[in-house]
């Protein structure tokens, strides 16, 4: 039995369920032809609900409906949306603050309707998010391959009904606390963009072609050709094994930090992408210019296919390197290599080796750049940790708040 977010709530609150609050209605699949007499109207769909209660609706598609039919699945002021299923993001839950005319839901959508205007949805979609970031929801769906949280299982799930005042004062506080939480992370979000854009500038510079610098190929710099990194056939996440390095963890190397794994061992096959630490790892496949050196903590690691692993044959130009793959001047060349690919651009080993590079002649020119771009890192980090603590602050919050463990008016 999946237990739930509190262990004692307020006297004056009560236990239910979903359903003694909300009439649960799944939305209808997906119909591409009018069967005669049909509207074409937009559609909710699972891509729409974001995390943390967030709505995004720029992405618009449209299906078939009976008139009848839109209107019984409409979307008003005051419904909850919550994703019915897919392993990305099943129980994701938004609050609808204004009536979407002329809009309906497919059945990866599952509109929760409170029952009356004593009700307030934004209490039950806080209460639903703070469910979804606890794990409750994985547990209760019981996920085995591709997980459902079902019309008739979110319809049961238990819930604490505070009196409508509360839930309105507790939907009240959350609204503005969260509200100046999701303002800083935005500002933070900002600053990293800011800074790294400053970091680019920086690493442009140094790397231009000038009498500082000395031109060669990327190839001559490494002891072997530019190797890619391997299919994981099968992997789980935070398990024993052989840890993979991904593209998107090449910016957030840190011991604490889970890595895809593969059990039980490193495979022969792999042994021209194994991790000794040192080496440069680079993002090939989609966004580029996202590289880092190996740190000796992820010896014995691998990388996985859209990650390059590039070896130099003098340790000292290792930073280099790696700044200089960070740098407008490689990320042209990048462009250029992978222009012909508008689906994924992937970069060529080969085109890689052959790229032009400028590295400083000057040794203080190379330690000034190192001390800006370390400078600049450590910005960077510290604003990531602060976007963390503030995630982390903003569930806490919500938790606490919809289970009666802080009096929303004394701290209003």
């Amino acid at each position: 039995m999946t237990e739930p977010l509190w262990t004692a709530l307020p006297d004056n609150w009560q236990i239910g369920q979903i359903k003694n609050v909300a009439t649960v209605t799944l939305g209808k699949m997906l119909q591409s032809k009018d069967s005669g007499g049909d509207v074409c109207a937009p559609y909710m769909r699972a891509a729409n609900v974001q995390p943390d209660g967030a709505l995004s609706l720029d992405n618009m598609n449209e299906m078939w409906f009976g008139e009848t039919e839109l209107d019984q699945l409409s979307i008003r002021s005051g419904d909850v949306v919550v994703v019915e299923g897919g392993q990305g993001g099943f129980g994701r839950a938004a609050y609808i603050r204004e009536d979407l005319a002329g809009w309906g839901f497919q059945n990866s959508i599952n509109r929760l309707r409170p029952v009356d205007s004593e009700i307030d949805g934004r209490f039950i979609a806080f209460y639903l998010i703070a469910l979804r970031a606890s794990g409750f929801i994985r547990a209760y769906s019981n996920v085995v391959s591709m997980p459902h949280l079902t019309a008739d299982k979110l319809a049961r799930i238990p819930m604490p009904l505070p009196p409508p005042d509360e839930q309105r004062a507790i939907a009240d506080y959350l609204d503005r606390e969260t509200a100046r939480i999701d303002t800083f992370i935005e500002e933070q979000q900002r600053l990293i963009e800011m800074l790294r854009e400053r970091r680019r500038a920086v690493l442009t510079a140094t790397f231009s072609a000038n009498a500082g610098t000395e031109s060669t190929k990327v190839g001559r710099l490494l002891e072997a050709r530019p190797s890619y990194g391997v299919l994981v056939p099968s992997y789980v996440e935070e398990s024993e094994g052989v840890p993979f390095v991904r593209a998107g963890d090449i910016l957030n190397l840190a011991p604490e930090r889970p890595m895809l794994a593969i059990a039980p061992a490193q495979s022969d096959d792999f042994s021209r992408t194994k991790l000794y630490g040192g080496e440069v790892l680079l993002g090939v496949v989609g966004k580029m210019g996202q590289a880092a050196v190996a740190p000796e903590w992820l010896a014995g690691a691998n990388v996985a296919r859209a990650v390059a692993v590039l070896r130099c044959k003098n340790p000292t130009t290792t930073n280099l390197l790696c700044a200089w793959l960070g740098s407008e001047h490689f990320l042209r060349q990048a462009e250029l290599a992978t222009s012909g690919d508008s689906i994924q651009p992937t970069l060529g080993m080969k085109d890689l080796a052959r790229f032009d590079i400028n590295l400083p002649t000057d040794a203080n020119a190379a330690n000034e750049l190192a001390g800006q771009t370390r400078r600049i890192d450590t910005l960077i980090a510290e604003s990531e940790q602060f976007i963390e603590l503030s995630q982390e602050r903003r569930s806490a919050l919500i938790s606490a708040a919809v289970t009666g463990q802080i009096d929303v008016r004394e701290a209003a």
